[in-house]
């Protein structure tokens, strides 16, 4: 049994603690002890700062694995200071910087580090990763989204982490790869429709989500991802962002200032916040286009996962922390030796990593379902979403 802590308490980190702690001994830090006390009474609760160095440190201290699981405004600091403090980490906390830049120090500190550790980015990776080691990749494409199952207007949207994470996937630009090139768009535009198979036509936008792939993956001319919402979603959020409500710099309002984010996400968290036992589901789809024995083959891997009410847990939470948390098993396992800072890409990359990671969602019943196709690449559009 190992000594496992987790930071952030939030739905994804609590539901990695319990996950983990079927198996682990398991500590949360989180500086809330509201969020601390919904918690099983077999997982330890620490309350700390965990942005201040000292406290997150000094309470790691004696863990075997850290799972970061904060907002995305501190992943990066919390990420170097349980490197510095010599600790292996899985991280899901989707930060704006360049992770790598930490990969010398990991190596320094003899540590083991998975960034990006969740469904997307994360799965969507491992996907890609297995599959570049085996034929060669021309294309990848990635859809993905969670959504509440009941539609309410006006947003027919809930947000599984903290409405500033979501709305910051609204302004920050998508960058793409198209005929080899790195291009940079708005996020929210070049709008598609997605049939999920269940009944659902979903609006996909485009959103930042390559990430280390734009690294990793510099061979591969054609690459994108697409956030999916309920139709209508892009368009209302466009509208906020062109008013100024998702800026983050501050605006005078009666001689007072205020930052038009920070407004905009606390107003808008008590429509988006999920209810307990509130159902929501979760859809993926992955495209990989490429060359395999001389033929032209398209792989496309479909995902689609709902709450589960005999442990309470949103698909959201499941599937991201799920992914994580089989990382983590992998580190602990010592399948994974060389220290230093890797994306989920690598990860798939083994197949052995690759087994063991599958094989471990679908204990926990999430499902990759995989089609082989032959496939003739589109004239004007590329990666339709049939």
């Amino acid at each position: 049994m190992s000594r496992i802590k987790v930071l952030g308490c939030g739905m994804v980190g609590s539901a990695i603690a319990r996950i983990m702690a079927a198996k682990h001994e398991v500590s949360v830090l989180d500086i809330s002890r509201r969020s601390l006390d919904s918690l099983p009474h077999d997982i330890k609760k620490i309350k700390a700062d965990i942005g201040d160095r000292i406290a997150l440190q000094k309470n790691i201290k004696n863990a075997d694995l850290v799972i970061g699981a904060v907002p995305g405004f501190m992943g990066f600091e919390v990420m170097k200071n349980t490197i510095e403090a010599g600790k292996n980490m899985v991280d899901i906390s989707f930060f704006p910087e360049n992770a790598f830049k930490l990969n010398a120090l990991a190596r320094q500190n003899n540590v083991i580090v998975v960034f990006d550790c969740g469904v997307a980015p994360g799965m969507d990776n491992i996907l890609l990763g297995y599959h570049d080691q085996r034929m060669r990749v021309t294309g990848f494409a990635c859809y993905v989204g969670g959504l509440p199952k009941k539609r309410q207007v006006p947003f027919e949207y809930k947000a599984p982490f903290s409405p500033a994470d979501v709305l910051e996937e609204y302004t920050r630009p998508a960058r793409l790869k198209e005929k080899g090139k790195v291009v940079v768009k708005p996020a929210l535009t070049d709008l598609e429709y997605i049939h999920t198979g269940k009944g659902l036509k979903l609006e996909a936008f485009n959103s930042d989500g390559l990430r280390s792939l734009l690294t990793t993956m510099k061979h591969i001319p054609e690459m994108k991802e697409k956030t999916l919402r309920y139709p209508g979603h892009a368009g209302q959020m466009a509208l906020l962002r062109e008013i100024g409500l998702l800026d983050k710099n501050p605006v005078k309002v009666k001689n007072k200032e205020v930052i038009p984010l920070e407004l905009t996400s606390t107003l808008l968290f008590k429509h988006w916040k999920y209810l307990p036992g509130e159902a929501d589901f979760t859809f993926m789809r992955t495209l990989i286009d490429g060359v395999e024995e001389g033929r032209k083959i398209r792989y496309t891997y479909n995902l689609y996962d709902e709450y589960d009410p005999a442990t309470s847990m949103s698909s959201m939470a499941r599937t991201t922390g799920l992914t994580a948390c089989a990382a983590a098993e992998l580190i602990l396992a010592k399948k994974i030796t060389k220290p230093g800072v890797m994306a989920p890409e690598t990860l798939g990359r083994s197949s052995v990593c690759f087994e063991f990671i599958l094989n471990y969602l679908k204990d926990h019943r999430i499902y990759y379902r995989k089609r082989k196709s032959i496939f003739t690449p589109p004239t004007t559009v590329h990666f339709p979403p049939s």
